[in-house]
């Protein structure tokens, strides 16, 4: 039986580590072509690039890339983030971290659909996936502030762009995970364990998400089976986002 995105050209950003690497790794088992998109070379994908996705020329020629090789481009999953340390509440994060999150987040998603979803419409449409954050629709336990507005930007920017491309055969979801079991989670529990306990809290399963059920979701949005859905708030949360908690 053909695997449920038998033969889809799959962008994967940050497909080194985490998420992405995990995603790429799902949708080649699905029998997917993919390409691993990161600063490292050693991005999972049967075509691996390395390159800067805040770098618009190198965004673009990757695109073009792609396209040359395999004649079309199916699926973009624009997931590469950063939350460093030194993003923290409004009154100590400084302007340069500030904007260096935004640059990773928002900006490079930004730029892999300006320059990727024409691809997708000159080649009969497709899917487009963008990593978000349940903390794009609530305030974050510990304040990450440029992270949570990086992420709200992304939202919005897919709910835009699902309404503008429904019609010509493109969709735009924002995937909006919860806290995931990622390196980047466990440096947060060796540097900050009273943060990290303070993320699980919150958490009505009591656990962190798998890196595989964020890909699992990933899949479903990259597939025919969501042909209808279409400019959404994908939550993959644990239910952290209808929970009520107190602040401790």
């Amino acid at each position: 039986m053909a695997g449920r995105i038998e033969g889809k050209v799959c962008v994967v950003t940050g497909a080194a580590s985490g998420i992405g690497a995990t995603t790429a790794r799902r949708f080649a088992a699905e029998g997917a072509i993919v390409v691993g998109v990161d600063l490292r070379p050693d991005a999972e994908g049967e075509l691996a690039l390395a390159l800067d996705v805040t770098d618009e020329d190198a965004v673009r020629d990757a695109y073009a890339e792609v396209r040359e090789r395999y004649g079309r481009v199916d699926v973009l999953f624009n997931n590469a983030g950063i939350s460093p340390s030194d993003d923290v509440s409004v009154l100590d994060t400084s302007f340069e971290a500030w904007s260096r999150v935004q640059r990773v987040n928002l900006d490079s998603v930004f730029l892999c659909c300006k320059h990727g979803i024409p691809h997708l419409l000159e080649t009969g449409g497709g899917s487009v996936i963008n990593t978000a954050s349940f903390v794009a629709s609530m305030g974050a336990a510990t304040s990450q502030i440029s992270y949570t507005a990086s992420k709200g930007g992304v939202l919005a920017m897919s709910r835009e762009m699902g309404v503008e491309f429904a019609r010509r055969g493109v969709r735009v979801n924002a995937l909006c995970p919860g806290p995931v079991d990622t390196p980047l989670l466990r440096e947060l529990f060796a540097a900050d364990e009273v943060s990290a306990q303070r993320r699980l809290v919150h958490v009505p399963p009591g656990r962190f998400a798998q890196a595989e059920e964020i890909a699992n979701a990933a899949l479903f949005l990259a597939s025919d089976e969501s042909s209808y859905v279409n400019a959404t708030n994908f939550l993959v949360d644990g239910g952290i986002s209808q929970a009520y908690t107190t602040p401790l």
